[in-house]
């Protein structure tokens, strides 16, 4: 349940985001992560489903929309099921258009233009390609590691296909009759994807009903849950052995559709759980004699075509009989997430390698709620940045902005798209208090006061980097003991537990499970307790005076055109700014803060306390800009008049990124105070 809570949230924040960039999308987090039915072992991918709503579909003419893109769905006596074309309609008046004006645009024999799937897959591609490795699945087209990524249209006019279900499932037990009429209002997508036996599979569209399938997941009780996971690893870990990876969750997901359909409700009980995944696989056994899965939903789909060949149907069919016959004993045997030992009744994980530490199942839980945090929280700063940048490459300002989200807010009747729209409020109220006070006069009257106070509300975003920011701001103004005592309140809460967050760069093993475990503490109090993050500070150009001296360095890090022609365009959005982990910039601040009061062995300790955290490697996994903390400790070397151990330092800094790098400007400067002395 948390799973889906989270994903559900990261949804609806990033359509926020889309709405608050000018884009017009509408996102879904559909399959495993967001029904919450996947586990660590089976190491599931991330699935997005965009929804392009400036396109109208049409179901016949009656649908069309002035000023809209509009395509009209097409199908024929030879068109496959499922599968529709798509007509291209002007936009301006409803009729057909003639010429192909369109490189994701073709003829069909008949003339009509046509909006080609694969052609629009093409076109993706290659506006994606400069964000990263594109990778094509299906569908799908990503350039994220580990996410597939599938653009589609909505069509929101009754279809024949989901409505002939709805009569089908009617005086049934299940689907209850509430989700029945749910699903009859929701709305399905056309999905870039052909009938791999069709001669149009260039240029068809499948009709897909992801809404309604999310409605009968999210329908399970627990034991359905259970059974589902259970029938995905059993796929995974002995299925695909035999027909490798041609068997899918789909698949899974379709086999416990007709099983619930057909058994009754007093049998969903936790302990026959194992006689239920017998049931399943009969059902499997009986559709692999068929040669044929039909799709639980849309008539006359077989979900085998494209995906098991005959000869790998028999192959398959002959080892589930083995299986039902020998009383699943197989499953027993199952190393994922220690399958075979819980349907035992053996209650312990082993996380990683062999010799690593067992987590009973209330750390196991700790620490998966952790990661679901973790993963909303860094999602939530990588949209930020993006926004931000947005922002700044427009003619609006950050005011702009938080008017935009408010206007989300009081459009929406949506309660919880509300409460993730306040999620992004706060962090750009924090931005926008920052940038004030930076362009704030420096003498202490009451608008810098007022400013000071508003810094409250930023509190809210994380447990450190606001206040830190808030220290920063003092600093540079001259306020040296209000800057101390917030510095102490935050070393008080950035103790060991404090999960460094990025949502620019990741670290490997930031996603380990047995980290998230370890935040929580020895005392039982802590099950129930809010984990704690903290983000990376960051100083946009418009926050110059509200940082240290050496930070502008990091805002200009390039040296050269050619440098800024390297980065890609997800470093574009952020290497304008400076950005540093909280840690490392706590002390860094200590340094800056003591060395002003004159308090001269607090200084010196907190120069070693800031050498020694970055030089110990158990800190690596926290460090996701160690070059601008080098460059820190380099700048405190400097003020201590060490000019040769700054440099050294300086040029470790480069090993770990020689381009894009201040310390380049350093060495530079550096060089020729060294070259003045002698």
């Amino acid at each position: 349940m948390e799973g889906r809570d989270t994903y559900l949230r990261r949804e609806r924040k990033l359509t926020i985001a889309g709405q608050l960039m000018g884009t017009n999308f509408e996102y879904f987090h559909f399959g495993s992560q967001s029904e919450g039915t996947t586990t660590p072992g089976l190491n599931s991918d991330i699935d997005l489903l965009c929804s392009d709503k400036r396109v109208n579909i049409m179901t016949d003419w009656r649908d069309w929309e002035a000023g809209m893109e509009n395509f009209l769905m097409l199908r024929d006596d030879i068109t496959p099921p499922q599968q529709y074309l798509l007509q291209v309609i002007y936009p301006y008046t409803p009729e057909p258009v003639t010429s192909i004006s369109d490189d994701r645009f073709v003829r069909k024999d008949s003339g009509q233009i046509l909006l080609s799937s694969e052609r629009g897959k093409q076109n993706i591609e290659q506006k994606v390609s400069r964000l990263g490795e594109v990778t094509r699945n299906g569908p799908s087209v990503s350039y994220i590691p580990n996410w597939d990524i599938v653009r589609t249209f909505p069509v929101c006019k009754p279809i024949p296909e989901i409505h002939h279900w709805i009569d089908r499932c009617r005086g049934r037990h299940w689907p209850p009759a509430k989700l029945l009429e749910a699903a009859r209002r929701s709305p399905s997508f056309l999905v870039p994807a052909g009938h791999p036996d069709s001669d149009y599979k260039r240029e068809e569209w499948r009709l897909s009903p992801n809404l309604i399938e999310r409605m009968l997941m999210f329908s399970f009780n627990m034991t359905q849950i259970k059974c589902y996971i259970s029938l995905k690893i059993i796929k995974t870990a002995l299925l695909n052995k035999i027909v490798r990876d041609c068997i899918t969750s789909f698949h899974c997901k379709t086999l416990m559709f007709y099983t619930i359909e057909r058994t009754h409700p007093s049998l969903w009980k936790e302990h026959n759980l194992v006689f239920q995944l017998l049931l399943c696989l009969q059902v499997l056994r009986k559709w692999l004699r068929l040669g044929c899965l039909p799709h639980y939903i849309i008539e006359g789909v077989n979900l085998f075509d494209g995906k098991l060949s005959m000869v790998q149907q028999r192959r398959l069919l002959q080892y589930v009989n083995y299986l039902i016959k020998n009383d699943l004993q197989d499953l027993f045997h199952i190393d994922i997430d220690e399958f075979g030992c819980r349907l035992r009744a053996c209650g312990i994980l082993r996380i990683g390698q062999a010799g690593a530490r067992e987590l009973d199942p209330v750390r196991l839980r700790y620490g998966i709620s952790c990661l679901l945090k973790y993963e909303y929280f860094e999602s939530c700063n990588t949209e930020l940045t993006e926004i931000v940048y947005g922002i700044q490459s427009s003619n609006t300002n950050f005011q702009q902005g938080i008017h935009k989200l408010r206007a989300v807010v009081g459009n929406s009747t949506n309660g919880k798209l509300t409460t993730v729209a306040y999620d992004l409020i706060y962090h750009l109220f924090a931005l926008h208090t920052s940038v004030q006070s930076s362009t704030s006069s420096r003498l202490p009257n009451p608008a810098f006061i007022e400013i000071i106070r508003r810094f409250r509300y930023s509190l809210k975003t994380d447990v450190v980097s606001s206040r830190l920011k808030l220290a920063s701001v003092l600093y540079c103004f001259g306020h040296l003991h209000a800057a101390i005592r917030v510095l102490e309140d935050v070393e008080k809460k950035d103790h060991i537990k404090v999960k460094a967050v990025c949502g620019i760069r990741d670290r490997e093993g930031d996603r380990d499970l047995q980290v998230f475990a370890n935040m929580m503490s020895d005392s039982c109090d802590n099950v129930h307790s809010e984990p704690s993050f903290a983000s990376c500070v960051r100083f946009i150009r418009q926050e110059a005076h509200c940082a240290p001296y050496i930070f502008w360095f990091e805002m200009n890090r390039s040296m050269t055109e050619e440098e800024v022609a390297q980065r890609t365009t997800s470093k574009k959005i952020w290497m304008d700014t400076a950005e540093v982990d909280a840690r490392p910039f706590l002390y860094y601040l200590q340094y800056l803060t003591y060395g002003g009061l004159g308090e001269r062995n607090k200084q010196l300790h907190a120069c070693e306390i800031l050498k020694s955290y970055i030089f110990n490697s158990r800190n690596d996994i926290k460090a996701h800009h160690l070059e601008t903390a080098l460059n820190l400790i380099g700048h405190c070397c400097e003020m201590e008049g060490d000019y040769q151990m700054a440099l050294y330092i300086y040029e470790i800094s480069l090993l770990f990124e020689n381009t894009n790098n201040a310390a380049n400007w350093h060495i530079q400067r550096l060089q020729r105070i060294i070259g003045n002395l002698e």
